[in-house]
């Protein structure tokens, strides 16, 4: 993301560490811009780079330290996830954060499932389920095209997993505002994986489960999203207030191999 003057300062930061996938989340921005200044940050992951989510964090500061003023994050499944973390960290910087498909297992995306699998199924098969699972009956023209995103996304976007490690992190809490949004029907985040958050839920946070919509509800289902996410950041205070304790456990995401 190239740096924003300070009389530029977005409402809000749509995060994305998948390239391959941002085209999903164009009718959702197109939406949520009519009404709130929007802005993609993106964060493309080098073939010869490890997975870090400690580089994409620090290169997500130095762009958001140009901002004089706190900002709305927004991101689904992993970027939702660097969105997390970020907010732990660096509360200050965070107006609300809300979540796209990330369930208390916050790690968990599709390329966790498709790991698990992979030892038992062959890479074209496992795409083909994936591509179903993830999208429903496709002609075979829109097949073909999903099956390349997905195989893209699998060599260029930040993701934690692999065919030997699967990862687990624990949810962390975060002071700014909270939304939560999932759908009913996705495979990947469940409908416990979403409601499990209701525990760990503040005062003023929201948990919304779309109908339907699958994994990539915010695709298939912009508009009931966008009202939700719109009206959440009108609710929104303007200022977030408290510290976190970074020994805090509570507030510790912790990695289970």
């Amino acid at each position: 993301m190239s740096a924003v003057p300070e009389t530029a300062v977005p409402d809000a930061i749509w995060l994305n560490t998948s390239s391959s996938l941002q085209c999903f989340a164009q009718p959702l921005l197109q939406q949520l811009g009519q009404q709130a200044k929007i802005i993609p940050w993106q964060y493309q992951q080098q073939l010869d780079e490890e997975c870090s989510l400690e580089k994409a964090m620090l290169l997500l500061h130095q762009d958001l330290s140009a901002f004089s003023q706190p900002v709305h994050l927004i991101g689904h499944s992993t970027s939702g996830l660097l969105g997390l973390l970020y907010t732990r960290q660096y509360p200050e910087r965070i107006k609300s954060l809300t979540l796209l498909a990330v369930g208390v297992d916050i790690a968990v995306d599709w390329q966790f499932h498709y790991y698990r699998h992979r030892l038992q199924v062959s890479h074209d098969k496992l795409l083909l389920a994936m591509v179903y699972n993830l999208f429903g009956y496709q002609a075979q023209h829109h097949l073909d095209c999903l099956i390349q995103l997905l195989e893209q996304d699998l060599t260029s976007s930040l993701s934690l997993h692999s065919l030997f490690r699967q990862v687990h992190l624990l949810p962390c809490r975060v002071t700014a505002p909270l939304l939560i949004c999932g759908s009913q029907d996705d495979i990947v985040v469940d409908t416990q994986a979403l409601q499990s958050w209701q525990s760990l839920l503040k005062q003023g946070d929201r948990l919304w489960s779309c109908p339907e919509g699958g994994h990539f509800f915010h695709f298939f289902q912009t508009s009931l999203l966008a009202e939700q996410v719109l009206d959440f950041w009108q609710h929104t205070c303007t200022s977030v207030t408290g510290t976190v304790n970074p020994n805090d456990p509570n507030l510790t995401a912790a990695m289970v191999l």
